[in-house]
């Protein structure tokens, strides 16, 4: 089977690739990987991939006819699709006529939804699951709305967008002005909550209408996490995996709410952010419509995302579908870094 992985200079397809490779018995498969920037370091990666092509952006005149060149080249029978943009051009492609080949993907109009901070929150807000948000148009002024809503201090980010675009702790209306004057491409801000607790995970693969596995995580660390004001990069270096069920379920309901508003089957890969407030209650931050960056550290404990969606896909007969939460040795950590493998240790073997 060969298998296309598109966006591959980011760390995201790197991770699925790894897994693929690496931590599955798919390890033969042919991949083929694909970018947009000519310097992406995987796109040179004969370890990784068999073949890989520079493509035009999604969105372009000649996304579609160079992919399914790509596709038919190779003959290639599933994508792995990540990058939002494309999820999004892939997700509509769907919507308006038959894909290239096979893609595990939400609908359309689930993925516009939950890729938009400000759209998600708004139909979730009654749930009394995420946070208290306002939208901060930098061109309208509505500071003062935030403000007077959330009070001081208060979380802001972008709207849209990964890796944290546009988040910071704001503690003065100076620091807020200011923010909004140091990022001009970021059209639209989310303030919510601050929330101080701790920083969660939930990883949640959905297959024709079923919820099928399910596993958690924590994010405590970031790389390069001194580059950026808030601390988050998106990439996190230090990471605990941990066996939460009740994250799982308000995760799965809050899914749940999404797919009925989007009149939207459960189907799909999404991760689940929450953050805690100083009494451990989590409350749900985003969702992504894509797998994140330490899938990789995932698939070395067995709980291997990566391969359960190209076995669904392959309709592999000895893939269990009964619902699974994947669980991990108590104390289970994940150590990562630009340029590195990853290392699954336990906590208690930390040096002090």
């Amino acid at each position: 089977m060969n298998i296309l992985i598109n966006g591959i200079g980011g760390p995201t397809p790197r991770s699925i690739a790894r897994s693929l490779r690496w931590c599955s018995r798919y390890s033969q498969y042919e991949l083929v990987g694909t970018d947009i920037n000519p310097y992406a370091r995987d796109l040179y990666d004969s370890t990784l991939y068999n073949k890989t092509y520079l493509v035009p952006p999604a969105g372009h005149p000649k996304y579609w006819p160079e992919m399914e060149r790509i596709i038919e080249a190779h003959d290639i029978e599933m994508a792995l699709v990540q990058p939002e943009l494309e999820v999004l051009a892939w997700t509509k492609r769907a919507e308006e006529s038959a894909l290239p080949c096979k893609a595990l993907l939400p609908s359309y109009a689930l993925a516009q939804q939950l890729t938009d901070k400000g759209i998600m929150t708004d139909i979730l807000k009654d749930t009394g699951w995420v946070p208290p948000s306002v939208i901060i148009d930098p061109d309208s002024n509505n500071i003062y709305e935030a403000v007077k809503a959330l009070g001081y201090p208060f979380w802001i980010r972008a709207t849209s967008g990964s890796s944290g675009l546009g988040s910071l702790k704001v503690e003065n209306e100076a620091a807020l002005r200011n923010w909004l004057h140091i990022n001009p491409n970021v059209k639209q801000f989310i303030g919510s909550q601050y929330l101080p607790g701790r920083n969660l995970a939930c990883k949640l693969l959905y297959f024709e209408g079923k919820l099928l596995r399910a596993a958690c995580a924590e994010r405590v660390n970031y790389i390069m996490s001194k580059v950026a004001p808030s601390g988050i990069t998106g990439n996190t270096s230090f990471g605990r995996l941990i066996n939460e069920p009740d994250l799982v379920h308000r995760a799965s309901k809050l899914m749940d709410r999404m797919f009925t508003h989007a009149k939207a089957p459960k189907h799909g890969f999404f991760t689940a952010d929450f953050k805690e407030d100083e009494n451990g209650t989590p409350y749900l931050t985003e969702i992504n419509v894509r797998m994140v960056a330490f899938n990789y550290s995932f698939a070395k404990t067995g709980a291997n995302f990566s391969e359960d969606i190209v076995s669904l896909m392959n309709d592999d007969s000895t893939f269990d579908r009964n619902y699974k939460m994947y669980e991990f040795e108590p104390g289970t950590i994940f150590l990562r870094d630009v340029d590195a493998e990853p290392i699954l240790m336990n906590e208690r073997d930390l040096k002090h």
